[in-house]
């Protein structure tokens, strides 16, 4: 009797937290944007009390608000995207397990975070990476990054299992991720880069890596999960291999 009880509740449970989900998404997301948008409207607003209707002025002063609004917006979004993942604990969990199937709390969350972060990259990423701005964006959103931290990439995900030293270069479209999903179970792994080490473009770091200090990773490389590289080399290929006669890789 206890079994098909347990069968009829699951689905239930299941809907109602993918429901949860979806609800607390669209509101915590509305919420930041609307919160982004504040500044902005006001600007507008001061444009259209001092300049009359249908004037030429007010088309131009629209016209020059427009990038500067936008801009405006996108940091905005970033600083209250990034506090409300704090406020809400939203974050990947370190060193998991989750299977899909379970709907867990851990995992749910791990989802809300997620959107956030790809909300904030499809806004703001292509203005600011690159730029310290990002990269304060990234540490404000859970990152551990040192000093002179420079990310061209918008491929990072779960920054909080990100942990970089001073003097990084993250170089275009290195796609670094503190998860990864095999056979309907996501697993996580802190990623660590340790002082001046450069990622070359392209490259993918698995989840669990460990790169030593001064190390660097060419191009179009992968470094699969649960590998750790020695400091003062340097690595390359598919999976990398270390290039210095010295290397024991």
């Amino acid at each position: 009797m206890t079994t098909p009880s347990r069968t009829t509740h699951r689905p239930v449970v299941a809907a109602w937290r993918i429901g949860w989900v979806v609800v607390t998404v669209f509101v915590v997301q509305g919420l930041v944007s609307g919160l982004s948008f504040v500044p902005i409207l006001l600007l507008w607003s001061v444009i259209i009390e001092r300049t009359a209707t249908g004037s030429v002025l007010r088309l131009v002063a629209f016209s020059l608000a427009v990038a500067p609004s936008y801009v405006l917006f996108a940091m905005l979004l970033m600083v209250f995207s990034a506090l409300s993942t704090r406020i809400t604990g939203w974050r990947t969990p370190i060193n998991a397990e989750l299977r899909i199937t379970d709907l867990s709390w851990p995992l749910l969350n791990w989802v809300r975070y997620m959107v956030a972060i790809h909300l904030v990259r499809f806004v703001a990423g292509g203005l600011f990476r690159g730029s310290p701005i990002w990269t304060a964006y990234l540490r404000l959103n859970g990152a551990r990054l040192g000093r002179r931290v420079y990310v061209n990439s918008l491929a990072l995900s779960d920054h909080n299992m990100l942990e970089f030293g001073d003097d990084v270069v993250v170089g275009g479209d290195v796609h670094i991720s503190g998860h990864t999903v095999e056979r309907g179970i996501v697993k996580t792994g802190t990623v660590r880069l340790g002082d001046q080490v450069t990622i070359g473009l392209e490259t993918v770091v698995n989840i669990d890596v460990t790169i030593g200090s001064r190390t660097q990773v060419g191009a179009l490389s992968l470094v699969p999960k649960h590998t750790e590289l020695d400091g003062d080399a340097v690595y390359v290929g598919v999976p990398v291999k270390r290039l210095d006669p010295g290397g024991s890789h």
